[in-house]
């Protein structure tokens, strides 16, 4: 797999809970988001994991229990190495001890879990081409507002994710969303689109590569390139700012 690319945005056994969202400047409040996460998409051809031996495997032709269950076999090595790779690099970069920091692996997916936060790694077939998987790194459960800034923490992640998704404590309707950004002059260069039975609508924002999409369960801002949270975050904001030209569009936003 190949590495992502860096992210084109500018720069601007006991946890405690979930941090307040409200705790950091780029984020919108508590009241309005249920949970943030930051994912990451990478993946490749089924045929070229190790498990996998030309003569005697065949490649999924569709995406099932019996396929799904193919794959986490033909991926055990490569979850492994990556899961580890990232708990050797999470220990020495953020000092954490041993009862600070803990792996879970049962392919196809791995669970590292800090004092902190949790990362996790998935493995999956492609829907539209069961021929290939997709690899899904999630991180989520953030308690400490203050690591995203550090840059041992960005070291970590460089280059990681391309999605900041937000969950919506109560939801919205994608139809009033739609209403919302075409009901602004024309001149505001916010733009919409969604298919004709409105189950999700796109965001376009004026001078942010970004872009945000609506399903009315969550709010997701999609970046074209992969970055740092912090990174992520600083391109949140810029979004934020743009969604000022509606007091309603605000309000998602914070």
């Amino acid at each position: 797999m190949q590495a992502p690319k860096a992210l084109g945005v500018s720069r601007s056994r006991r946890h405690r809970a979930p941090i307040s969202l409200g705790a950091m400047s780029a984020e919108p409040p508590k009241s309005i988001v249920a949970a943030l996460s930051f994912v990451g998409r990478s993946g490749g051809a089924v045929k070229s994991l190790h498990g996998f031996q030309k003569g005697r495997h065949t490649l999924p032709t569709a995406v099932n229990a019996a396929t799904s269950a193919f794959l986490a076999k033909l991926c055990e090595a490569e979850l492994a190495e990556q899961a580890e790779t990232f708990f050797q690099r999470t220990r020495e970069a953020l000092g954490y001890k041993r009862r600070e920091l803990s792996l879970s692996v049962s392919s196809p997916s791995a669970l590292l879990t800090a004092k902190d936060f949790a990362f996790e790694l998935t493995y999956a077939l492609e829907t539209g081409d069961p021929a290939r998987y997709s690899v899904t790194h999630t991180l989520r459960d953030l308690r400490n507002a203050e690591i995203v800034r550090r840059a041992e923490f960005d070291t970590v992640f460089a280059g990681v994710f391309t999605d900041l998704s937000f969950a919506l404590r109560k939801g919205v309707r994608v139809e009033a969303v739609i209403d919302m950004v075409e009901a602004l002059d024309a001149g505001a260069g916010l733009a919409v689109a969604y298919p004709s039975d409105c189950r999700d609508c796109t965001l376009t924002v004026p001078d942010v590569a970004a872009e945000v999409r609506c399903n009315g369960a969550s709010l997701d801002l999609v970046f074209p390139s992969a970055g740092s949270p912090a990174e992520l975050l600083d391109g949140f904001a810029a979004v934020r700012a743009a969604f000022s030209l509606s007091p309603e569009l605000s309000a998602l936003l914070g």
